[in-house]
């Protein structure tokens, strides 16, 4: 359970301005957020769960790409090979 208090002072680490009549509203919702989070903690993963790994990434082909002089030509402010950008500055 959190506490009036130490909403305060997340509010303050966050930079974030919260009012005194919107400290009890806010405590109720982050003590329901973490309430929710127990919830998901308690949920049965099943067989493997949490332990399985498996590669998500697909594997790399190489494919041909367009030639740098059509590349080049799209953006139209080219120098020495390269794609010329503003300054950021």
């Amino acid at each position: 359970m959190v506490t009036q208090t130490e909403i305060d002072d997340i509010a303050k680490l966050a930079d974030i301005s919260i009012h005194k009549e919107e400290l009890d509203t806010f405590t109720s919702q982050f003590n329901a957020i973490l309430d929710y989070f127990d919830l998901l903690d308690a949920v049965d993963a099943g067989p493997g769960g949490e332990t399985a790994e498996y590669n998500v990434f697909r594997e790399d082909e190489v494919e041909p790409s367009l030639p740098q002089e059509d590349v080049l030509a799209l953006p139209g402010n080219c120098e020495d090979g390269f794609v010329r950008a503003p300054r950021v500055m």
